[in-house]
């Protein structure tokens, strides 16, 4: 560390400052500032998430209040306005602060009330988006991918790649937080970010003008139901370039989706059944997650039963409640352990759903019109009224 220019002190060139407390900018500021809102928070009550630890929450007699930390934005749910008030005024004294009332958008995300249902849509990020990569006047579609298309890496040369790749993740953004009916295609398309060709544009574009025919989708959440559920599903190798297989899960919660994920495999599968079994077992990964965060909410209904799991591969379901695994299978064998494990300690239950009834399946390969309509209907997508 030096003295800054034009403030050297004469013989005194080797002093410099010494820091009392972090400043913004530095290493080790974002630990220093949640060890100080952590101490000020649990002096005061609070009790941290043991799923999230960015998720505060007490309770005091028959009220409650939650805050969610964001950095340095922050969230604040409560059972009445009046723990809500004593909850800012306990922040006001401890930090500077502005209060910006009841949110409209938080990270990207437009907040809609709607009588006792809250949506979650993101239309103004797609209309900026097809605004800025000229695609605002494409004819919309009625799906994201279509079925003819063959993706196929790139073996000559690559066009307009920074672009790509700058599209991809904007995509990603959108994909992670409002819209999981392009999960599969966003996820296939960033597989070639690395050297696109005219084909993976061509597919970029088609998927553009599905969000311009559903610009107006959001998640929406209401009170009912309050059981927590979710879908598995996978697509064995279909295309003769593709070595791995593509696992998908969504699980919906107040008749929306609130977790899902859509992802090329990290093993080979050698069949259908170790394909599903493998996607299995990341939605039960997922679902032990979910459960232990809401075990500490206190607004849901305890104790929380078992998390459904619906799957459409009925061999899978019997391979996973079988206690006797084959050992020649020896690459599934931790898998086969972590879901009978969860299913004895009654963290999930496991239940068959046919394809068609089965929501994950936009996540794990392309649909005809009429299965992604149905499809994102079953996980809360619908046009804003």
């Amino acid at each position: 560390m030096n003295q800054p220019e034009g403030f050297v002190v004469a013989d005194e060139e080797k002093k410099v400052c010494k820091l009392v407390k972090s400043l913004y900018g530095l290493k080790q500021a974002p630990i220093q500032w949640r060890e100080k809102f952590d101490s000020v928070i649990i002096s005061n009550g609070f009790n941290i998430n043991k799923g999230d630890k960015c998720v505060y929450i007490k309770v005091v007699d028959d009220t409650c209040v939650i805050l969610y930390l964001y950095v340095d934005d922050i969230l604040i749910f409560g059972s009445n306005i009046n723990v809500i008030n004593d909850t800012k005024k306990i922040l006001s004294n401890h930090f500077d602060m502005k209060d910006l009332g009841p949110i409209d958008v938080i990270l990207g995300i437009k907040i809609i009330r709607n009588g006792d249902s809250i949506s979650l849509s993101q239309s103004h990020y797609i209309e900026k988006l097809l605004n800025k990569f000229n695609y605002s006047s494409v004819n919309p579609v009625s799906t994201p991918h279509d079925l003819t298309f063959k993706l196929r890496k790139n073996k000559g040369a690559s066009v307009p790649q920074h672009k790509y790749s700058q599209i991809i993740g904007s995509l990603l953004h959108l994909m992670n937080h409002t819209r999981p009916d392009i999960a599969c295609v966003v996820g296939r398309l960033a597989r070639y970010t690395h050297s696109p060709n005219t084909s993976h544009w061509d597919a970029l574009k088609r998927l553009f003008k599905y969000l311009k025919g559903t610009i107006d989708y959001a998640i929406n959440l209401t009170y009912f139901p309050d059981v927590l559920e979710g879908y598995s599903d996978a697509n064995w190798i279909t295309d003769s370039e593709e070595t791995k297989s593509t696992s998908g899960y969504v699980f919906t919660l107040a008749g929306g989706a609130i977790s899902w994920k859509s992802a090329r495999q990290t093993v080979i599968s050698r069949s259908t059944m170790e394909a599903e079994f493998i996607a299995l077992d990341a939605a039960c990964t997922e679902a032990e997650w979910l459960k232990s965060f809401l075990i500490d909410i206190p607004l849901l209904p305890k104790p929380i039963p078992p998390i459904c799991l619906h799957c459409d591969s009925q061999v899978a379901i019997a391979r996973a409640k079988c206690k006797n695994y084959n050992k020649k299978r020896r690459h599934l064998t931790v898998r086969h352990k972590s879901i009978t494990h969860l299913i004895s300690h009654g963290v999930i239950s496991l239940d068959f759903v046919r394809s068609e009834n089965n929501i994950a399946d936009p996540l794990t390969k392309g649909l005809a019109r009429q299965q992604v309509l149905q499809s994102s209907r079953g996980m809360g997508l619908e046009p804003i009224n």
